[in-house]
């Protein structure tokens, strides 16, 4: 006997619940929004959600654990394909601006809820965090000899929270003006000079800055 055919799970539905879940979470809080409030945004009625998602954690696990690994994957790739270390550092700040501009809300919800996350998956998340890192000392190290382990881990800290600085403020300045000044503060907390790549040329046209 010819066994039912189980429903196919759609990838850009599932992509929906996610982006739905970060503009949401992001602006009203984890604990404030729930999953029929997901799914309504997301355009999925009745129990959709819970074809791709058995429970809001996970849907915030998947988000946090999304981003963190498009971070990771990228500067790995970064590190990898640099031409020197200076390249490697100024397309590691261009890349993190770029990611903090186009998914601002992801990362909103990464600083404030990631601490809703059980502890396995906290962990995971923390790992996924500290090799992000690492590829960043690597890269900086050798471009500042004069400073001890210790002090690196620090402006590349200070670097990333300088780009950052603008999840919960709204500049209202243009993309690309806005990039540049994130490229020239991450460059000066590390001590490093960009490179001419590192620069955003207003040759395109950028969607303004989404509000708060």
């Amino acid at each position: 006997m010819k066994q039912p055919q189980r429903p196919r799970r759609d990838p850009a539905r599932k992509a929906r619940i996610l982006s739905a879940a970060a503009e949401l979470i992001s602006r009203h809080g984890y604990h404030t929004v729930g999953m029929a409030d997901i799914g309504q945004a997301a355009g999925i009625v009745g129990s959709g959600i819970y074809r791709h998602f058995d429970s809001k954690v996970a849907i915030l696990a998947e988000l946090l654990e999304q981003v963190m690994a498009q971070l990771t994957e990228a500067a790995s790739a970064i590190v990898d394909e640099a031409e020197d270390d200076r390249d490697a550092v100024s397309k590691l700040i261009r890349n993190h601006v770029r990611v903090a501009i186009e998914d601002r809300r992801i990362l909103q919800v990464y600083h404030r809820e990631a601490r809703n996350l059980p502890e396995q998956d906290l962990r995971r998340l923390r790992r996924a965090q500290r090799h992000y890192i690492e590829e960043w000392v690597a890269a900086v190290a050798p471009l500042r000899p004069d400073l001890a382990d210790g002090e690196l881990r620090v402006l590349v800290h200070a670097a990333i929270g300088s780009i950052q600085s603008i999840l919960f403020f709204n500049s209202g300045l243009p993309v690309p003006q806005l990039m540049n000044l994130l490229i020239t503060a991450a460059h000066a907390c590390l001590g490093v000079d960009s490179t001419p790549a590192a620069v955003v040329e207003p040759v395109r046209q950028w969607p303004d800055e989404q509000g708060a």
